[in-house]
């Protein structure tokens, strides 16, 4: 049994007490100080607020929802992370603004009580309302009940004019309305129409990116404005047997000199590759998978050039992320999406660091397998299966907004599977788009370079002379909808992408 219990004294009672159900399917709560109103049930589901605008924002948030975890409030899902203007007190920093969503078994004014006790504890302070704060818990939904009491209204009064918060929440819904009580959320809304059709009146997709609101993802020390302009990542393969360029790179010099010149040629990201992750390759060590990484990373690190960039590690080893990371690499990216080591996902929620998911299935030496080739709809099915490696991620910690899809290229995949996904990556994110709006609204990356479906279609067998067909995927996957490419040949993509931003610049404002 709940109870949901005025944090004010309060004499048991029910005699100034209205609880009533409409037809839709949800309940009213009306409380006066001197009632306490019983509900039997079991556990809600609800929607929490964050804001932050002072200190480490993003330490703030991390703490909060440590704390609300270790208070009873248990996660399922994050919104996307918003860096805002400050409303209504414009004289004070920029906010981060995000949402989740997780079940409880807690009663409204009970969990009331937990998040100010949280923002007290995370020194939040009585000052002006509106005002300059380490962290705002605002209880947005609980269950399908409607609460009004003098200390709390849920839905939060004003909800309905703040695209700062109805962004956030919008993200933790799917496309498709998928239960009763998503369906009385929607029917909360003030307007005529579902939530959808608020954000929509307020000014929906078109608010982001102006008007003082961004989707950034946290990476390094910065925020990372990933909509800004299409990201190149340079491949660096520390390995004797990769596809394209095994055994180039196995020194620290020779690696030291392709970074150097990755860098100059517009390289955003590097991305460590320490084993080779082409069809049938054979799984090496922990230890030697670190032995060939590790010094090139300290080398790197130490190189001016490096400043503001961002480094990567492609790993499916949560000890050699972990090691990486420590070691100065910003984001793990993980072939198989943390299903080859079942550790990976702890590790990389505790690293606090973005994590890159591909779609793949098997592994290495078994990707490439009939029974791994088998769709009904690739561009369905890859979504899909993307999905549950999302959530999988998402309830081990790692919040939506540190986030990154990859559909995998070349990975379980044929030549029309590949053609396929480099024209239906729009399809991709509105099937994931379907049960979560945050993560089909995470970063895409693709990563077609030099791969063997190019060579068959162009009759390049060399892999090294594939990368005018490489400019051609890349183009093709930045048009529909692709934010990072992952590429060998830096120079010509980079070019390749100034004109993809150029036309998409001239579409979003024609």
């Amino acid at each position: 049994m709940n109870i949901f219990r005025r944090l004010l004294p309060t004499k048991v009672g029910f005699k100034k007490s209205k609880n009533s159900c409409n037809a839709r399917g949800f309940c009213s709560i009306h409380s006066s100080p001197d009632c306490v109103v019983q509900v039997h049930s079991s556990e809600q589901e609800v929607i929490i607020a964050l804001g932050s605008n002072v200190g480490n924002r993003l330490q703030n948030f991390d703490e909060a929802l440590h704390l609300m975890k270790k208070s009873g409030i248990q996660i399922t899902r994050h919104a996307c992370l918003y860096e805002t203007a400050p409303a209504y007190v414009t004289d004070q920093p920029r906010f981060l603004n995000s949402a989740v969503r997780g079940v409880t078994k807690l009663g409204p004014h009970e969990l009331l009580g937990v998040l100010k006790k949280i923002e007290k504890d995370m020194g939040r302070t009585t000052g002006i309302r509106y005002g300059p704060r380490p962290i705002d818990l605002d209880i947005l939904f609980y269950g399908k009940f409607k609460i009004h009491s003098e200390i709390l209204d849920v839905p939060h009064e004003r909800i309905w004019e703040r695209p700062f918060v109805v962004a956030p929440l919008i993200d933790l819904l799917g496309s498709d309305i998928d239960s009763d009580t998503v369906a009385c959320w929607h029917s909360f809304s003030k307007h005529s129409g579902d939530l959808f059709e608020l954000w929509e009146k307020l000014g929906g997709e078109s608010l982001v990116g102006r008007n003082g609101m961004k989707r950034v993802l946290p990476v390094g020390n910065n925020l990372w404005d990933w909509s800004s302009k299409t990201s190149v990542m340079g491949i660096l393969n520390l390995t004797p047997d990769s596809f394209s360029d095994g055994g180039k790179y196995l020194s620290v010099e020779a690696a030291v000199s392709q970074v150097r010149l990755m860098l100059s040629e517009g390289a955003d990201i590097i991305d460590f590759g320490a084993q080779s992750t082409r069809p049938n390759a054979s799984k090496i060590s922990v230890e030697e998978e670190l032995d060939r990484l590790i010094p090139v990373i300290e080398a790197v690190n130490k190189m001016p050039e490096v400043e503001g960039k961002l480094l990567s590690v492609d790993t499916f080893y949560s000890d050699v992320a972990s090691d990486a990371v420590k070691n100065g690499v910003h984001l793990v990216n993980d072939v198989s999406g943390g299903r080859l080591d079942s550790n990976m996902h702890s590790v990389v929620a505790a690293l606090r660091v973005p994590f890159i998911t591909m779609h793949m299935r098997g592994d290495p030496s078994s990707m490439q397998n009939p029974e791994n080739l088998q769709y009904n709809d690739v561009c369905k099915d890859v979504a899909f299966e993307l999905y549950e490696r999302l959530k999988e991620a998402e309830l081990a910690g790692i919040p939506a907004w540190r986030l990154i899809i990859d559909p995998g290229i070349g990975f379980s995949k044929n030549t029309e599977h590949n053609l396929d996904i480099l024209t239906g990556l729009t399809t991709i994110r509105s099937e994931i788009a379907r049960r979560s709006l945050a993560l089909s609204r995470a970063p895409l990356l693709i990563g077609p370079s030099r791969k063997r479906f190019l060579g068959e279609v162009c009759a390049r067998p060399a892999a090294d002379e594939r990368d005018p067909a490489t400019v051609a995927a890349v183009t093709t996957g930045v048009l529909n909808g692709a934010n990072i490419v992952r590429v060998h040949n830096v120079r010509y993509n980079a070019y390749a992408l100034r004109l993809c931003d150029a036309l998409l610049e001239r579409k979003r404002y024609a």
